[in-house]
């Protein structure tokens, strides 16, 4: 897979460069602004992002906005940001187009390499890949997600890590056929039907961050 990567420290561009290489990606870019990364995607049309929130020249949003601008312009562009702390409004808007192959991480979880590189390449695949610790701090208070037991919140809450059903049920420690049960329900009573556009399991995430919007 292609990736291109926008990170304006120098080290840490390169230790990503590297990190994605050794796991089997093929680095077309790596940058160090937002302007740069637009570019790099109309030129190279990579399959995936890394993206950082804060990039030059005012370190404010502006990976977000190169982001949101290279997926207008390449839709099939994944994107994955990583980000120095919790963020709400970027991660609300990241996901706020609901087409999934998006991710939002913690700069930490760059720590554990085998991980990082696998957060990428789920997303680069069409899934989501988001932090536990931004999933803990999008507390859903209103709507569909107000019917949803305090189990299937669990299970949905680890669906939007990226998890795997094995992987819920790992951590939940119930069996794979439980967590099938709890994600059949919470797809019912979020109205995501079993068929048409889009992914129910990334709809049922998306739809775990909308109900976050009112507390950003």
């Amino acid at each position: 897979m292609r990736v291109v990567i926008a990170e304006d420290l120098a080290l840490l561009r390169d230790g990503l460069s590297r990190l994605l290489a050794d796991g089997g990606f093929d680095v077309v870019a790596a940058v160090e602004d937002g302007s740069s990364l637009v570019r790099a995607v109309v030129t190279e049309k990579p399959d995936v992002a890394v993206v950082d929130v804060r990039l030059p020249p005012t370190f404010r949003d502006e990976g977000l906005r190169a982001a949101l601008e290279a997926r207008r312009r390449l839709p099939e562009l994944a994107v994955l940001v990583l980000s120095q702390y919790v963020e709400q409004t970027y991660a609300a808007e990241l996901l706020a187009d609901g087409r999934g192959a998006v991710g939002y991480l913690l700069k930490e979880r760059v720590a554990d390499p085998r991980d990082f590189v696998e957060a990428v390449r789920r997303v680069a695949e069409g899934g989501t890949a988001l932090d536990p610790e931004v999933v803990r701090q999008l507390v859903a208070r209103r709507g569909p997600l107000a019917e949803l037991t305090p189990r299937e919140r669990e299970v949905l809450a680890l669906m939007a890590e990226g998890r795997s059903n094995a992987g819920i049920a790992a951590a939940l420690v119930v069996s794979e056929s439980a967590v099938e049960k709890h994600i059949g329900r919470i797809f019912d009573k979020l109205g995501l039907p079993g068929s048409g556009p889009g992914h129910r399991r990334v709809l049922a995430v998306l739809a775990y961050l909308r109900e976050s919007g009112p507390t950003i």
